[in-house]
């Protein structure tokens, strides 16, 4: 039997998220070892969501996690997690829903990112009014340009005013490299690390003009065999947990294997050459062209047509030996958005579903 092949298919509906266990831990190891122990790593939880999986991650040694949302970083606290960085600068209401996180856990170390002035300040104003402090990291932008503040001449002088502001501790920096894919490592490595020899060299200005040496956190999953080469650095990869076929394919020196497959079933046949699943926008991420979002690991020679809400219409080459009812398994594109689909997933050991897991922090809200 497939290692994704289910003993009983008709145990699982469709389409539905499968998750193996015993694959999500092999990939931790995996990813300690990368790292070198357990401490160095903030662990993305973006692409989970999944409170038993925050509890492999924990039970593996695993101890700071970051988080894309509010909802997140409370479904870590809610498992257990003690220390974890909210990967974004929080602008309106979310600025006071993170001061209730924090009064919610008192105990737990719950980090924002920012990287403007105003921000900053409304923060820091937020958290006085609590008589807390509220623990945060500038997000540096070193070429992706999606967030961050600058490497310029005035980065060290917010630095250092964000330093003396009253309600904030200021913990270090937080750098995000997403946009360096190249399926070439070594090629790949280089553009990191000509990309950060400004971050190192902000550190040292850090140092030199009196502050503390700042914690930096670097990278994602992309990144992550690149930065986890440097040792003080600290490293956040997410994705490498579940694994997808995009990043399977172009980060050919990460030694992970696919950990999330979605089951969907043929439900027609309605001309020759032809079948329709039922996999359609509402159960795989379809951000990507239509080439990039599901490869199937039990079909050979097919192209995926089209999709709508619920259909996925599929050219076969086998068509007379497809039966309605048919279950197929696929590794998506980019595993993150498609678990986000779902409210739940279920657990798959030895080819048996063991357990139902809820997706919980796909909500936008959970109690805070």
């Amino acid at each position: 039997m497939n290692w994704y092949s289910l003993q009983n298919p008709d145990t699982a509906d469709s389409p539905s998220l499968l998750i193996y266990k015993d694959r999500v831990l092999a990939n931790v190891q995996k990813m300690i070892t990368i790292a070198g122990g357990v401490e160095r790593l903030y662990v993305h939880v973006k692409t989970n969501k999944i409170p038993e999986v925050v509890k492999l991650l924990l039970a593996a040694g695993i101890s700071k996690f970051k988080c894309a949302t509010i909802a997140e970083a409370e479904m870590v606290c809610m498992t257990g997690g003690k220390h974890l960085v909210i990967a974004h600068q929080l602008v309106g209401p979310k600025i006071e829903r993170l001061l209730n996180l924090r009064k919610k856990y008192p105990n737990v170390f719950i980090a924002s990112l920012i990287d403007d002035l105003e921000t900053a300040q409304k923060t820091n104003t937020t958290f006085e009014k609590s008589n807390l402090k509220a623990e945060v990291f500038i997000d540096i932008n070193n070429g992706m340009n999606r967030s961050g503040h600058k490497l310029n001449s005035s980065i060290l002088d917010f630095y250092r005013y964000i330093s003396k502001l009253s309600n904030i501790n200021l913990c270090g920096l937080h750098v995000y490299d997403g946009h360096l894919r190249d399926s070439d490592f070594e090629e790949r490595k280089s553009k990191i690390n000509d990309g950060f020899q400004s971050v190192a060299s902000l550190t040292v200005a850090i140092e030199a003009s009196g502050l503390p040496k700042p914690k930096v956190i670097a990278g994602g999953t992309p990144a992550f065999t690149s930065h986890a080469l440097r040792e003080s650095i600290f490293c956040s990869p997410g994705t490498c947990v579940l694994w997808d076929w995009g990043y399977g394919d172009a980060l050919t020196e990460q030694p992970f294997e696919y950990a999330a497959v979605v089951l969907t079933r043929v439900i027609s046949k309605p001309t020759q050459g032809i079948v329709s699943i039922d996999l359609g926008h509402k159960a795989i991420a379809s951000e990507n062209p239509i080439d990039k979002r599901v490869r199937f690991l039990n079909l050979a020679d097919y192209e995926l047509l089209s999709q709508s809400e619920e259909h996925g219409v599929l050219k076969v080459s086998n068509w007379e030996s497809i039966k309605v009812g048919d279950v197929l398994y696929g590794v998506p594109y980019h595993v993150c958005p498609t678990v986000n689909l779902y409210e739940e997933a279920y657990c798959i050991e030895n080819g048996v579903i063991t357990d139902t897991w809820q997706v919980l922090a796909r909500r936008r809200r959970i109690e805070v």
